[in-house]
């Protein structure tokens, strides 16, 4: 019998569940807290090559004027470039802290996933994910993630597929 989720595991299988997905979440004994370590780590565990770009980051901004979350998930082979997300989003933006990812999210750095919030969150979804067949997200702890395709990624964050680099 396989082990349990942990508890922020399992809140994103349900999260994946509610949305139609029948995607699986796995715990992997390695970190997978940066897109270099959650390649590694999925690769080692599926038996597969993943590169990096096939890792979707959620990474927390905040507004610097209005002060709100926006979610950007970013292809783990690129940066975002604050500016530009700036101009699309009318204000600057910022890094959030763990604090502000934990209230926004309910989720630590390097484990928020991109659904399964408290509340829907303004989502920017870099263009770069489309390219591949398949993708992996973080699933709410440094060692969880799951595997989707783009477009299914869209249509649960209802994020606007854009250039973020």
């Amino acid at each position: 019998m396989p082990n349990p989720l942990s508890s922020n595991a399992q809140k994103v299988q349900q999260a994946l569940l509610a949305q139609g997905l029948p995607c699986q979440v796995v715990e992997l004994p390695d970190s997978t807290r940066s897109a270099e370590e959650a390649a590694r780590a999925i690769g080692a565990a599926q038996a597969r090559t993943v590169c990096v770009g096939q890792i979707a980051k959620s990474l927390i901004f905040a507004g610097t004027r209005s002060q709100q979350p926006v979610l950007i998930i970013a292809s783990g082979a690129n940066r975002v470039n604050e500016q530009k997300v700036a101009e699309l989003l009318g204000e600057s933006i910022a890094k959030a802290d763990a604090t502000f990812v934990r209230q926004q999210t309910g989720f630590p750095i390097g484990g928020v996933p991109p659904l399964g919030h408290p509340q829907p969150l303004r989502t920017l979804i870099d263009e770069d994910l489309l390219q591949y067949d398949e993708i992996w997200a973080a699933a709410g702890t440094p060692h969880a993630v799951f595997r989707l395709i783009p477009q299914d990624l869209t249509r649960v964050t209802g994020g606007t597929v854009t250039s973020i680099k």
